[in-house]
């Protein structure tokens, strides 16, 4: 079994998911996948603490705040209703936002529509100046509103949370090079919606 390849913590491979989050081995991240592949309520739980909070930030810049808790929810339970098809091939924190986002891109599709609701303030900051550009961030939730939702989970997946290309392309199931493509028309079409919301470089 691969022991490098089934890291929770983080879906590029750090070990950071914020206060509170457990620290594990990487054999430790296989056992708990294991046993949540057998059903293990225990591990089950260990697991969502550890990857909420990723999921639940990137949910909430693709649905809105109002909807993302609802979502987030459903992320875990296809999470735990699919694990069985989780191969190990690649980090299991590329595997868990490539549902976050087909569950977040389907929930946009039923909902028919792409806006979502502009944020007050990072949901996750805990930073002690987290607040001293607010009017910046909600310029950029703004723009972040207005790319289409495909654009949108690309930016996000690279800007916010750090993923490689290469790990872009694993959870949107793309090609690299569609991940290129799509970053280069998001950021300069985030420019110009900037640009228009009266944001100055």
């Amino acid at each position: 079994m691969k022991s490098t390849s089934s890291r929770i913590n983080s879906p590029h491979g750090a070990s950071n998911t914020g206060a509170g989050a457990e620290q594990w081995t990487d054999q430790e991240a296989v056992d708990v996948v294991e046993a949540c592949k057998n059903g293990d309520p225990l591990a089950q739980r260990r697991l969502y603490d550890a990857s909420h909070q990723n999921v639940y930030r990137l949910v909430v810049r693709m649905v809105g705040v109002q909807e993302a808790a609802d979502v987030t929810q459903q992320v875990f339970l296809q999470t735990f209703r699919k694990i069985g098809q989780f191969s190990g091939k690649s980090q299991f924190g590329t595997w868990i936002y490539r549902v976050a986002v087909n569950e977040s891109l389907q929930h946009l599709r039923k909902a028919k529509r792409s806006q979502m609701q502009v944020l007050e303030q990072e949901p996750t900051d805990r930073s002690p100046d987290g607040h001293e550009n607010v009017e910046d961030k909600e310029l950029l939730e703004q723009a972040l509103a207005q790319l289409e939702p495909d654009l949108r989970s690309t930016f996000l997946l690279r800007e916010i949370d750090g993923l490689s290309y290469g790990a872009i392309a694993s959870a949107l199931e793309i090609p690299e090079g569609t991940v290129g493509s799509r970053l280069n028309r998001a950021r300069r079409e985030l420019k110009q919606y900037l640009v228009e919301l009266g944001w100055e470089p």
